[in-house]
């Protein structure tokens, strides 16, 4: 449980908690940031748990989140660390499991690229442009849904990250950040970038929101004693077996998957 939003609000899971409300994490991000001055270098696999209401092949109300934290890092060092993240993942499944992926029709040669070739950056301006001139409706400073993702990504020949977003575009975003996209038409496996460790830097972007600082207080606690500067990443464990494997949906990946229309089994 936590005491406020992570991500978007509009998101957010309400639980009663014995005359008070929490929510569900949507991320652990928040408490990784707390634990950075003494640790440096953390990661965690865990649920996250998000109130989407999109009907998409991707997206899941309930998914397992591989997030790390690391101090002193840029974000194009997370980038890096991102990147490799993925190639490993590729790289062992060739490895220990091309099997089990021949079984499913799975293209081999497509997962050994993945692992053997660098992953490209295109900048915010660049994804805009090559939609455009693919005759999607989009204009500068609109976020990229699934939908525009997924025609960008159609004939990628290994993810790319995309970077150099405006403000306008990721109002909630107030440092450096990026996303990863996977090709096929998959769209964004990896969400990261710098955070906002200076003190005063935090209270202006929460005056901004309009979000009330008593649910943040041990967060600014963090900046106020003495934080450090660091960045990290959240990657969709689900999003990547869906990718890596070929599926056709999100929910073929996962026993129970729960979305806006599914809890039970």
């Amino acid at each position: 449980f936590v005491a406020g939003a992570v991500e978007g609000g509009s998101t957010l899971f309400e639980v009663p908690y014995f005359g008070r409300k929490v929510y569900l994490t949507q991320s652990w991000q928040l408490y990784a940031e707390a634990a950075m001055p003494a640790l440096e270098r953390l990661y965690t696999i865990a649920p996250s748990f998000r109130a989407e209401k999109s009907r998409t092949r991707r997206h899941l109300t309930e998914f397992w989140h591989a997030e790390m934290e690391v101090a002193w890092a840029t974000n194009d060092e997370i980038m890096s660390h991102g990147e490799g993240v993925v190639r490993k993942i590729a790289s062992d499944l060739i490895e220990h499991r091309s099997d089990e992926l021949e079984s499913i029709g799975r293209d081999l040669d497509l997962v050994a690229r993945y692992a053997d070739s660098p992953y490209p950056r295109m900048r915010y301006d660049e994804a805009v442009e090559t939609l455009q001139g693919m005759g999607v409706d989009i204009e500068w400073g609109q976020d990229l849904d699934y939908s525009k993702e997924k025609v960008l990504t159609q004939d990628f020949e290994v993810p790319h990250f995309l970077t150099h977003y405006p403000k306008i575009a990721k109002p909630d975003k107030y440092v450096l950040c990026h996303d990863l996209l996977a090709p096929e038409g998959y769209g964004e496996i990896i969400g990261g970038g710098e955070r906002t460790w200076s003190e005063q830097e935090l209270l202006a972007r929460l005056d901004e929101e309009g979000t009330d600082k008593a649910a943040y207080q041990f967060y600014i606690d963090t900046r106020s004693y003495g934080g450090v500067p660091h960045g990290g990443f959240g990657l969709g464990v689900d999003r990547v077996c869906s990718w890596l494997t070929g599926a056709d949906h999100i929910r073929e990946v996962i026993p129970f998957p729960r979305d806006s229309r599914r809890v039970s089994p």
